[in-house]
C-alpha cells in the first residue's frame, strides 16, 4: 500500500519547490534503514551507524527495488542536493543529500507515516530498571480491560501476547514509526513503549507524541556509553523536559514519576502535569502534601506468593493482593496503576485487575519443584537491580540465599566490582559465571568482579553458565533459594561475536522438570 510520493517526501525534507523538480512524481511505500529489508518503491536511508556504514549498501538497496536513497551531508549548502544513481546502466534513482539526517530521521519518519502516534495512546516508559515490567503490566491490565494494546521493548514488539523479537530496547527511528503506523492499521488503542537512554540520546523518539511518560528509577548503568551519571540522567530527563531545547519527544503528555528515586523527586518539582508514586509507607504524608495527583501505600505485607498492598491515592483507596515478588515490583505495579488512572481509566476496574497481573518472563520468575531448592530467574544486571532482586529473594528464603551472576563483556567495567560488593552483602553464597562475555577474556571479567569482594570464602567461579547452574542445584538444600541474575528473558549467550542459543529458564526446567509459577 502506497504511503507517500516522491514530491511529498521532498517537501517534508524541506524542499518547498518540489513541483518544479525535473522529475516525474512517483509512489513510495516505506522508509528502510536495512538494505536487506528493502522492497520495490521503498526509500533507503543510508546513514553511518556505530557498527556499519549504510552507504556501502546502496547498490544492494537499489538492486532490491529502492526508488529513492537518502544520505547524510555535513554541509548545509548541500542540503536537498539531488544526484542520480544508475540502475541497469540508467541514471534513474534520485539520491537526496539531507543535512543532519540522523538527528532529523525520527521527525522525517513521523511525517512520512502521517504522525501515527497522534492516533494512539502511547505510553513511554524509561528508567534504569523496571521498564519492561511496567510496560508489560500496563499492557496486561489494558488487555484485560478490553483495550487493544501493543508493546514495544526489550522482550519484543507487537500486539500484546503476539510479540516479534526485538534487537534493541528502543527500535530505530524508522522502525518506531513503521511499527506505530502498523498498529494504527490494526486498530490498536494503547502502546506501552520502553524508551532507553540510548534511544533518547540517539534521537530515535523525536517524532513521538506520548499520552503519558513514566519514570521508574535511575542508577548506574550504560556508563560505557554515557560516561557520567550526569549525562545519563540528562538523557532520561529529556523524555520529560518541557524545555524545547532539551526535550526529545514532540509531546511528553502527563508524567508519572517515582517519588522514591532521588532524581524522580527533583523532577516532580519541575513538572506541571505530573503524578507522584511511592511504595514507601513513610512517604505517604509527603505525597499528600505535594498537592498533585499521587499513588502511595499505607502498608505492605510481603508473603511467599507476592504482596498485600494497602494503596492510597488521589482516586481512592484499595487493598491489592499482588502476585509480584519484591518491593521493587510493588513500585512497578503502582507506577502502572498510576499511569492508567492518570489516563482516566476507571479506578475500580484498574485496581480489581491488578490482582490478576502475572510476573513477567525473566523478571523475578519463580521455578520450583517439590524437594528441590527454589530458583528465581531475573534480568538484574546492574548493582541496584541485583540488590533489589536479592532483597526480594531473601523474603522467600528459609535457608541459604545463592546468587549466580556475571557481567557483560565490552560494557561498563566500573559496575563489575560494585555487583560483587552487592552480592557479598546480600547473598550467602556466590557463583561467578559468564554473561555475554563478547570479545573480552572471560577470566578478566571475573577478575574485575572479584575486586569488589572482601573475601572469597563463599565464592565459586564456574565460567560455563550451564555448569554453574547444574553445580549450584546439586549443592543447594531444599530450603535454599537460588537467584540466577543477569539474563532474564534472554535466549542467547554472546561469545566473541557469535550469538549462541542459551536460556536460564530452559536450563533450569531441563534440570528440574519444572514450569514457571504463575
Amino acid at each position: 500500500m502506497t504511503t507517500s510520493s516522491f514530491y511529498t517526501l521532498f517537501e517534508l525534507l524541506g524542499g518547498g519547490g518540489s513541483r518544479n523538480l525535473k522529475l516525474d512524481n512517483f509512489s513510495l511505500n516505506h522508509l528502510c534503514i536495512d538494505s536487506r529489508k528493502v522492497k520495490k518503491n521503498d526509500v533507503f536511508v543510508a546513514i553511518k551507524g556505530h557498527a556499519v556504514d549504510g552507504r556501502t549498501f546502496i547498490p544492494q538497496a537499489i538492486a532490491a527495488g529502492a526508488a529513492v536513497v537518502l544520505i547524510e551531508t555535513k554541509r548545509k549548502s548541500n542540503d536537498l542536493k539531488i544526484d542520480y544513481l544508475k540502475q541497469n546502466n540508467k541514471s534513474v534513482i534520485p539520491q537526496i543529500s539531507v543535512f543532519q539526517l540522523s538527528q532529523r530521521l525520527s521527525l522525517i519518519a513521523n511525517d512520512f507515516y502521517h504522525t501515527p502516534s497522534k492516533k494512539l495512546s502511547v505510553i513511554g516508559v524509561t528508567g534504569t530498571n523496571g521498564k519492561t515490567t511496567v510496560s508489560q503490566l500496563i499492557a496486561q491490565c489494558t488487555t484485560l480491560l478490553n483495550e487493544k494494546t501493543a508493546i514495544m521493548g526489550t522482550i519484543g514488539n507487537g500486539i500484546y501476547n503476539q510479540l516479534e523479537p526485538s534487537i534493541n530496547t528502543t527500535a530505530s527511528a524508522i522502525d518506531i514509526q513503521t511499527l506505530l503506523a502498523n498498529f494504527v492499521k490494526k486498530q490498536v488503542k494503547i502502546v506501552a513503549m520502553e524508551i532507553s537512554s540510548h534511544g533518547l540520546a540517539m534521537d530515535r523518539v523525536k517524532g513521538l507524541n506520548c499520552a503519558a511518560t513514566v519514570f521508574t528509577n535511575l542508577s548506574r548503568d550504560h556508563l560505557d556509553y554515557h560516561k557520567t551519571m550526569g549525562k545519563y540522567a540528562k538523557a532520561k530527563w529529556s523524555l520529560f523536559s518541557p524545555d524545547e531545547k532539551e526535550k526529545q519527544v514532540l509531546t511528553a503528555g502527563k508524567s508519572i514519576i517515582n517519588y522514591d528515586d532521588k532524581y524522580g523527586k527533583r523532577w516532580i518539582e519541575k513538572l506541571t502535569q505530573v503524578t507522584a508514586v511511592s511504595c514507601q509507607p513513610k512517604s505517604l504524608r509527603q505525597l499528600k502534601a505535594l498537592n498533585i495527583p499521587y499513588v502511595g501505600v499505607s502498608m505492605i505485607d510481603y508473603h511467599d506468593k507476592g504482596a498485600k498492598i494497602y494503596m492510597e491515592s488521589s482516586w481512592g483507596n484499595a487493598i491489592i493482593n499482588s502476585r509480584l515478588l519484591g518491593e521493587f515490583n510493588v513500585s512497578n505495579l503502582l507506577l502502572a496503576i498510576a499511569t492508567l488512572l492518570t489516563l482516566n481509566f476507571p479506578f475500580f476496574a484498574v485496581v480489581n485487575m491488578a490482582a490478576f497481573l502475572n510476573p513477567i518472563c525473566g523478571r523475578m520468575e519463580v521455578l520450583h519443584v517439590k524437594n528441590s531448592p527454589t530458583v528465581i530467574v531475573d534480568y538484574a544486571h546492574t548493582p541496584d537491580a541485583l540488590q533489589k532482586a536479592l532483597q526480594a529473594s531473601r523474603i522467600h528464603c528459609k535457608g541459604s540465599l545463592w546468587v549466580i551472576f556475571g557481567c557483560g563483556g565490552d560494557r561498563d567495567t566500573g559496575k563489575r566490582p560494585l555487583m560483587a560488593k552487592i552480592a557479598e552483602q546480600f547473598a550467602d553464597k556466590i557463583v561467578l559465571t559468564n554473561d555475554n562475555p563478547r570479545t573480552e577474556n572471560e577470566m578478566k571479567i571475573i577478575h574485575d568482579i572479584e575486586q569488589g569482594l572482601v573475601s572469597k570464602k563463599n565464592v565459586q567461579v564456574v565460567t560455563d553458565r550451564v555448569q554453574a547452574i547444574t553445580q549450584t542445584l546439586a549443592q543447594a538444600n531444599i530450603n535454599d533459594v537460588i537467584l540466577i541474575a543477569g539474563k532474564g528473558h534472554e535466549d542467547y549467550q554472546i561469545v566473541d561475536k557469535t550469538k549462541y542459543h542459551y536460556s536460564d529458564q530452559e536450563t533450569v526446567k531441563r534440570l528440574l522438570g519444572v514450569e514457571s509459577q504463575s
